[in-house]
């Protein structure tokens, strides 16, 4: 008997334990949303602490599973609301620190609910609010999956995605009905979008194909002494009015954090991988997985004095921010610059047109873009965006950036009235490059770039989709793709080596070809990297039959040498070799024959 009360008594406790655990946990989690979204140290500290208690609760549910099960009645679907949980922890980590492997980490987890059905009798509880969990699960997994580039298993949780809410709304007629409707044409919509080009198997099945830098995909670079900066802080901005989007992430915002991301590394030794750690009744991620790599704020996180050792540059995404919210986070981005380091600033954005006749300021009367759309009118505004009045306040000017330029800044602004940025002056110094894209493209692309996402960004991202894309090629043989890119490398490789050549005929002979800004940005892979698909672009749209007028073609300041670099017979042959590869040589002004 005593030993009876004994065993009772233990269980109790166990259950008592994972109640102060699970309150704890929702306690911390809920508070995450309360920490400032910029800077680092601010909220590091607090994540550790959110990161620990989690992984004591996972562990603890695994261990005592069946006590859980009798004595506190523990539900398939309160396991993967823990498990939907790290997996959010993980994803918004991400978020903050721009380590792609942690969205692989928050991929595990969402694969292990439904891998698991943990979510599986949700619907036989007749509570409209865990079907809502239910629909909050799958929207997320799907956006941790589209950034992982999985779109075949994209469109099988769209699928069921579009089965949930049909089930919800006829069980519950719930208000809310019309807005997940709107979620999910929202998410078929982007996947359409983002699929600007098919490149195909032999079987006529598309192949996924991702653009993060790589190894292979990185340019190559003869290093000079000054190569001095780093990219280190991104502010990624997406304020198109009619822009794709999904879960705050226009199309043009989704291909430029890829571009500027390296490829995520499988974590094939973590103990919490899904092929790791699945011992016991249910194959669920193991505890010690939380956290992986070393979360701020814990013992085996190192800490700013070896920020240096991450893989990637820190970002902010910036969905429709006020002017408030974005002049304090590149204020962040500014503040927290290491010695060496680059601020880099993505825009995209619909342009505010000023009405000033005779503009005297630069910085200010020549207009700006549009960060948060406010419809409002506002009499004698003097600023319109796509015939639509907009307020003063939710301008950006080319003048808001100057202090910023107190620091390296390498600014790529993608707008129709992206051409006013080229004016902003080097008060202080220090390296400046603004990459500009073209304001306007022929008619037969307008509705489409509109919606589907900017031109410009799509060359930066892949160069080879855009040219694709202007020359009307819907899909694309592997085998050939596979041909035709080793032409936009055999580019890449020869404009880099035409920017060297340039800086070194300067040292000899005193002529100054290309300015510094430039040559200072160029030892940094990613930057390196857009400077020359900008010189891809510019190339490719000069000699490019339908896009005529200089309002078609980019911009950039300082100017890149044109007889040196942009202008250069060797890289034109390239292209119009690429062309014929492609079988789209009409497509381009008259030039050599090419073999």
């Amino acid at each position: 008997m005593v030993k009876m009360e004994s065993t009772e008594e233990q269980d109790r406790k166990l259950v008592l334990e994972f109640c102060h655990l699970l309150e704890k946990s929702k306690q911390l989690f809920n508070g995450l949303r309360d920490l400032p979204q910029y800077g680092h140290r601010q909220w590091q500290a607090y994540f550790g602490r959110t990161f620990d208690v989690y992984t004591k609760l996972w562990k603890f549910q695994q261990q005592h599973r069946m006590v859980l099960d009798s004595k506190y009645g523990l539900k398939r679907w309160q396991i993967g609301e823990i498990a939907s949980k790290i997996g959010q922890l993980y994803y918004h980590y991400y978020l903050r620190t721009s380590e792609t492997n942690y969205l692989n980490e928050a991929y595990q987890f969402y694969a292990a609910i439904r891998g698991r059905a943990y979510y599986s009798r949700a619907a036989k509880e007749d509570r409209p609010d865990l079907m809502v969990k239910k629909l909050r699960y799958y929207a997320r997994f799907i956006v941790v999956c589209l950034l992982l580039k999985k779109m075949k298993l994209v469109r099988e949780l769209v699928t069921e995605l579009e089965k949930q809410i049909q089930e919800y709304t006829n069980t519950y007629e719930p208000e809310d009905h019309l807005e997940w409707s709107l979620v999910l044409e929202e998410i078929k919509g982007f996947i359409k979008a983002e699929a600007a080009v098919a490149v195909l198997h032999a079987d006529s099945n598309p192949i996924i194909l991702s653009h993060r830098l790589s190894p292979l995909t990185t340019p190559p670079c003869e290093r000079s002494p000054h190569m001095t900066l780093s990219l280190q802080e991104i502010l990624i901005v997406g304020s198109a009015c009619e822009q794709a989007k999904f879960s705050e992430l226009t199309m043009d915002m989704f291909r430029m954090l890829q571009t500027l991301e390296r490829e995520p590394t499988e974590s094939a030794t973590n103990p919490l991988s899904m092929s790791h750690g699945l011992h016991g009744h249910d194959a669920s991620p193991a505890a010690s997985r939380i956290p992986p790599y070393g979360v701020p704020g814990s013992k085996g996180f190192m800490e700013n004095g070896r920020r240096d050792c991450r893989d990637n540059p820190h970002k902010y995404l910036l969905y429709k921010p006020s002017i408030s919210q974005l002049l304090v986070f590149l204020a962040s981005g500014f503040k927290e610059l290491p010695l060496g380091g680059a601020l880099l600033l993505y825009m995209s954005a619909d342009g505010c047109f000023s009405t000033t006749k005779h503009p005297e300021d630069y910085g200010y009367e020549l207009g700006g873009l549009g960060t948060s759309v406010k419809r409002d009118s506002v009499d004698g505004g003097g600023l319109s965006c796509r015939g639509k009045s907009y307020k003063e306040n939710h301008c950006l000017y080319p003048g808001d950036l100057y202090p910023f330029t107190r620091r390296p800044m390498f600014i790529i602004i993608d707008s129709d009235n992206s051409f006013v940025f080229q004016h902003i002056p080097r008060y202080f110094g220090q390296p400046l490059v603004i990459l500009m894209s073209p304001q306007d493209v022929p008619p037969a692309f307008q509705a489409d770039v509109q919606h589907h996402g900017s031109l410009f960004t799509l060359f930066l991202h892949s160069p080879l989709t855009a040219l694709c894309y202007i020359c009307n090629v819907g899909d694309v043989p592997i085998h050939h793709w596979e041909r035709c890119q080793t032409y936009v490398d055999r580019f890449i490789t020869e404009a880099s080596r035409l920017v060297t050549r340039c800086r070194i005929d300067e040292i000899e002979q005193g002529i100054g070809f290309i300015d510094s800004s430039y040559v200072q940005f160029f030892g940094d892979d990613f930057l390196r990297t857009l400077i020359l698909r900008f010189v891809f672009c510019d190339v490719v749209l000069r000699l490019h039959r339908g896009f005529r007028g200089r309002h078609m073609r980019p911009r950039c300041e300082p100017q890149l040498p044109a007889n040196e670099l942009l202008e250069h017979p060797s890289l034109s042959h390239i292209i119009f070799q690429l062309a014929s590869a492609l079988d789209v040589r009409n497509h381009f002004s008259e030039g050599p024959e090419c073999d």
